[in-house]
């Protein structure tokens, strides 16, 4: 039997929904589903591994989406996946190992970094000139140990590890922005599911309220991109960016 009521299932179905819909739109619906999370009841270290493991399967529509954009490139994908995947293990590892306590302290920095990274996110692009660098060479040092500090901060907590992916990816590579944003989605699906498959062996995942924020979430992906075009994605960054910036006053302060 779940410990949690039929109306905190709701409750975090919802905030699931509205994590699928923002991540469609803008980005940053880690911030709308964990703190519900937090709200009914969940340890912060657990409500982070239940929202990664539940939130998961939103990855894969856009990961399949545009796999036909990697056409001919499987080589380097599977390159960088396997460096992806090695940092999301050890993003998780590392969140496994770290103290409710602990982690209570370095949450409200970790909103405020998700939030900087929403706010300047057209910036980042801009100032790197994602996806219009002709003379950007990959290292072959640098670009995997920058793809895996990413990766670790995905398996750790996650919010705006897509912004973090794709400034990786501008700086290391010339490819159009269409194929940068397609990498960044496999790259950000490997993370999350090589994490995700962690958790659930770790009996720390709260499974009523992850198997009812699931579909949710799909759903609210599902709606988020048939409005997506109709939608000021500036409008709803800015007030998913003031909403974080208060839960992490708030997380900070209390």
């Amino acid at each position: 039997m779940s410990s949690y009521t039929a109306g905190q299932h709701a409750l975090v179905a919802l905030g699931a929904l509205g994590a699928g819909f923002v991540n469609a739109v803008s980005g940053g619906g880690t911030l709308l589903s964990f703190p519900v999370l937090v709200a009914v009841g969940v340890g912060k270290v657990q409500a982070n591994i239940t929202n990664t493991v539940a939130l998961c399967p939103g990855y894969v529509g856009g990961a399949v989406a545009q796999r036909t954009d990697l056409e001919g490139d499987r080589a380097r994908v599977r390159r960088l996946a396997v460096v992806a995947a090695a940092g999301g293990l050890a993003g998780s590892i590392l969140l496994l190992s770290t103290s409710e306590a602990v982690f209570a302290k370095v949450v409200p920095w970790l909103i405020f970094l998700a939030c900087a990274l929403l706010g300047l996110q057209g910036r980042i692009k801009k100032v790197l000139r994602v996806g219009q660098r002709a003379d950007a060479r990959p290292s072959r040092v640098g670009t995997p140990l920058a793809l895996f500090a990413v990766s670790v901060y995905g398996g750790y907590f996650g919010a705006g590890v897509s912004i973090m992916l794709l400034a990786v990816l501008g700086i290391a590579f010339s490819d159009p922005l269409p194929k940068l944003n397609a990498l960044k989605q496999v790259l950000a699906f490997v993370i999350n599911i090589v994490a995700a498959a962690f958790f659930v062996t770790t009996g720390e995942v709260q499974w009523t309220l992850a198997l009812v924020m699931a579909p949710a979430s799909l759903f609210g992906g599902f709606l988020g991109g048939r409005v997506a075009g109709r939608l000021n994605p500036d409008v709803l960054r800015a007030v998913i960016i003031t909403f974080g910036t208060i839960l992490g006053l708030w997380y900070l302060l209390r």
